[in-house]
């Protein structure tokens, strides 16, 4: 199965498109995806996908700084949960390599590396999208992303000695100067930050020490292993793909960079198929949806994927033995006395 990143990677991009005169939606599109499923940035998308939209957003807007200012949108909080606990880790070298150690939690795509050597630390920042394809925006991102980071964590006027780039310089480096300071080189061996490795050694100004092990034990209880199997991410996709109305098992396969017989195959292994998956899933979300009266009937409809209310009514009614009307009204009812 081909990576997937969480939708937080593509955070701000509906607002750096608008800012630039480009239609999102239009670009998502074309690579299968749908602006609905940015609303929930814990959400996995199609890694390939992903850096896909980044290239054809660059070409489309003309600038090929794209993947620079899309990086000043990003946000401590955009790594998920794994920001809770590298937030109180005591310096930057134990938070770093918690950023490192568990970033599958938050990007398959993304394999960044630390090694130290003569009093200098090399972030190494490589990119596995699983085919060939251009990734200029997406490594400028990812290097950017990780230079915020650490400027969170050593204060807005430190600069490393070098951030590198295996891509040629574009025309204009005026936004790469302004993002990393004048010492950023292209054609380089690597795509990275070199700095000193005394700056690991530098306490994190953000932790409590009384909060972290609180950040610890609730991290081991939600952490995940590095390799989900082939029905968690068919799930994750589900959920993400049927606001669309597009969620189909082709489309599933497409994110997943195969054929929907190879996910027929690999559900079957685990005793699933995709119908009781989107049957399962949507379940669990219309339990949610509908018990909450401030979403409407219709509303409900569409992000459960229905081409229509009634169809919608006719699926609730043979799984939960009622239509979602009278479904509302019997929980409002069984709420005790004072509760909300």
């Amino acid at each position: 199965m081909k990576p997937l990143v969480r939708t937080a990677a593509l955070s701000g991009y509906v607002e750096l498109c608008r800012t630039l005169g480009i239609d999102p939606q239009a670009l998502m599109k074309r690579v299968g995806l749908d602006t609905a499923a940015l609303a929930v940035q814990d959400r996995w998308i199609s890694g390939a996908a992903a850096v896909q939209l980044l290239e054809l957003s660059a070409t489309a807007s003309g600038h090929d700084d794209f993947g620079l200012l899309m990086a000043e949108f990003r946000r401590f909080a955009n790594l998920g949960p794994v920001s809770l606990v590298v937030r109180e880790e005591p310096d930057v070298r134990s938070a770093l390599g918690l950023l490192i150690r568990h970033q599958h939690m938050y990007n398959e795509v993304l394999h960044a590396r630390l090694s130290e050597g003569d009093g200098l630390a090399t972030l190494k920042v490589d990119l596995q999208i699983g085919e060939a394809m251009e990734a200029r925006q997406a490594t400028e991102l990812a290097v950017a992303a990780f230079h915020r980071i650490l400027r969170g964590f050593l204060g807005a006027r430190w600069q490393p000695l070098s951030v590198w780039f295996r891509h040629p310089a574009p025309a204009d480096t005026a936004t790469h100067q302004r993002a990393f300071g004048p010492m950023v080189g292209f054609g380089r061996e690597f795509d990275g930050i070199v700095f000193y490795s005394d700056d690991l050694d530098a306490p994190n100004a953000m932790a409590d020490p009384l909060l972290r092990e609180y950040a610890r034990q609730y991290f081991e209880s939600i952490v995940v292993p590095k390799d989900a199997t082939v029905a968690d991410r068919v799930r994750e996709l589900i959920e993400v793909l049927l606001p669309s109305g597009r969620c189909s098992i082709e489309q599933v396969a497409r994110s997943l960079g195969v054929d929907r017989r190879t996910v027929h195959r690999q559900l079957a292994s685990s005793g699933e198929t995709f119908s009781s998956l989107l049957n399962a899933t949507r379940m669990h979300l219309a339990e949610q949806f509908v018990a909450n009266p401030r979403r409407s009937l219709t509303e409900i409809s569409d992000l459960l994927g229905f081409s229509s209310l009634s169809a919608f009514s006719r699926w609730f009614s043979e799984r939960f033995g009622c239509s979602p009307r009278a479904w509302r009204t019997r929980q409002s009812q069984q709420k005790l006395p004072g509760q909300d």
